[in-house]
C-alpha cells in the first residue's frame, strides 16, 4: 500500500479533529474582537468623559481670566485715579507753599497788595502814561480768514501774543482744565482730532473766554466763590508762578452777550489789561492795566462803553475797542473805543464792521506783533487782519 492510499485512509478519521480546532480559532478571534469592542467602546467614553471635562476646565479658566482682566483694569482704574490725586495734591502743596510763606511775609505781601491798590485807586481815571510810541487805531478789517471748525460754540485761540512761539493754543468751552496746544498753524489747520494736540492740565479749571498767552506764560481767570482769581501759569515747567484775587467787588460778567466772561485779560503793545464790570456800574465796563510780572493793578479807569450787547474787546496802542452785535446775531462792529491817554476820542474813532459770519464771537484775541484778531465764532476758528491808521488821521 503506497503513502497516498495511507493519507487517503486517514482523512476521514482527521476531518472531524480539523473542524474542531478551526471551531476553537474562530471562537477565539470573536472573543478577542469581542474585547477589543469592548476596549474601543471603554476608549469611547473615557476620552467623551475627559473631553467634556477639559471644556469644562475650559470655560472655567476663562471666566477666571475674565474675572482677573475685570479686577485687573479696575486696580489700573484706581492706580491711575490716586496717580491723578497724588499729583494734583503736589501742585497744590506746591501752589500752596509758593502762596504761603512765613507769616511776617504774609502780613507784608498784605499790606504791599493793599496800598497796591490803594494807590491804583487813587490814580483811577486819570490819564495813562504810554510806555510806547504807538498810535495806531484800526481803520478796518481788511481780510477774514476762515480756518476750520473745532470744539463747542464758545472758546477761545490763540498764539503768544509776546513771545516768538508759533504754537497755537485752544480752550474748549467756557469751564475747563485740558489746554491743546499744537505746534504751528499748520498742525492746527490740518488736523481734524485733538490727538495730534499735546495737552496741558491745569491745577485749576478756568472760567469764561478771557484767558491770555503771553511771554511763555498762560494767564487765566479762576472762579473761587464770589471771587476771581488771575492765575500765571508757566507754560514750560507746567506749574503756577503766581496768583492774585482780582481786587473787584460784586463782579458781573463784562460782556452783555457772553455772560461766562468775567474778566477779560488782553494784550496790546504796552503790555496787559484786564476788562471787567461791576455792580457799582453795571452799565459799563471797567479798564485796568496789569503788571505782567507780579500781576499788580497799576492803574483802572472806568468807561464809557456799555455792556450792553457787547460780545467782547480788545486793547490796541492804549485804546479799549469794544465789539457789539444783538441777540439775533448781524454783523459784529467796533462801536465804542475808550483811550485812556485822551488822543483819540471817542467820537473820532471809525465805526469798524466785521464781515457777516456764522453766530457771534465767543473771544476776540488780539496779536500786537501781527495786527491781526484770533476769533472764535460758534466753533469756526477765524483771523481777521486789521487795516490800521495813526489816530490822527482818523
Amino acid at each position: 500500500m503506497g503513502p497516498w492510499r495511507c493519507l487517503l485512509l486517514l482523512l476521514p478519521l482527521l476531518a472531524p479533529a480539523l473542524r474542531a480546532q478551526q471551531q476553537q480559532f474562530m471562537e477565539y478571534v470573536e472573543r478577542r474582537i469581542t474585547l477589543l469592542e469592548e476596549r474601543i467602546s471603554q476608549w469611547h467614553d473615557q476620552s467623551s468623559r475627559y473631553s467634556t471635562e477639559l471644556r469644562d476646565f475650559k470655560n472655567q479658566v476663562l471666566g477666571m481670566l475674565e474675572a482677573a482682566e475685570k479686577e485687573r483694569e479696575a486696580l489700573r482704574a484706581e492706580a491711575e485715579g490716586a496717580a491723578v490725586r497724588v499729583d494734583r495734591l503736589e501742585r497744590e502743596v506746591d501752589y500752596l507753599e509758593t502762596q504761603n510763606p512765613a507769616p511776617p511775609c504774609v502780613e507784608v505781601d498784605e499790606t504791599l497788595m493793599d496800598k497796591q491798590v490803594a494807590t491804583a485807586k487813587q490814580r483811577k481815571n486819570e490819564k495813562y502814561t504810554k510806555l510806547t510810541d504807538c498810535s495806531d487805531t484800526i481803520a478796518s478789517v481788511r481780510a477774514m480768514k476762515i480756518l476750520k471748525r473745532f470744539g463747542s460754540t464758545s472758546g477761545l485761540w490763540t498764539k503768544d501774543a509776546a513771545g516768538s512761539s508759533e504754537k497755537i493754543y485752544v480752550f474748549d468751552g467756557t469751564a475747563n482744565d485740558t489746554v491743546y496746544v499744537f505746534p504751528r498753524m499748520r498742525e492746527f489747520t490740518l488736523f481734524s482730532a485733538t490727538r495730534k494736540a499735546a495737552r496741558i492740565k491745569l491745577p485749576y479749571p478756568w472760567v469764561g473766554t478771557g484767558h491770555l498767552v503771553y511771554d511763555g506764560h498762560l494767564y487765566y481767570i479762576r472762579q473761587q466763590g464770589l471771587s476771581f482769581q488771575v492765575i500765571k501759569f508757566n507754560l514750560a515747567n507746567k506749574t503756577v508762578v503766581d496768583s492774585s484775587v482780582f481786587p473787584a467787588e460784586e463782579q458781573i460778567p463784562v460782556f452783555g452777550l457772553s455772560p461766562s466772561t468775567y474778566i477779560e485779560v488782553s494784550a496790546d503793545e504796552e503790555g496787559l489789561w484786564a476788562i471787567y464790570a461791576t455792580k457799582e456800574d453795571e452799565k459799563n465796563m471797567c479798564l485796568a492795566k496789569l503788571d505782567p510780572a507780579s500781576l499788580d493793578i497799576e492803574q483802572m479807569w472806568d468807561t464809557p462803553c456799555p455792556r450792553e450787547n457787547a460780545e467782547g474787546a480788545f486793547v490796541v496802542c492804549g485804546a479799549l475797542h469794544v465789539v457789539y452785535n444783538t441777540r439775533l446775531p448781524s454783523r459784529a462792529r467796533v462801536q465804542c473805543v475808550f483811550d485812556v491817554s485822551g488822543t483819540l476820542a471817542p467820537e473820532d474813532a471809525s465805526l469798524v464792521y466785521f464781515p457777516k459770519r456764522y453766530g457771534s464771537h465767543a473771544s476776540l484775541k488780539y496779536n500786537p506783533q501781527e495786527r491781526q484778531i484770533y476769533a472764535w465764532d460758534d466753533g469756526y476758528q477765524i483771523i481777521y487782519r486789521m487795516e490800521m491808521k495813526k489816530k490822527l488821521e482818523v
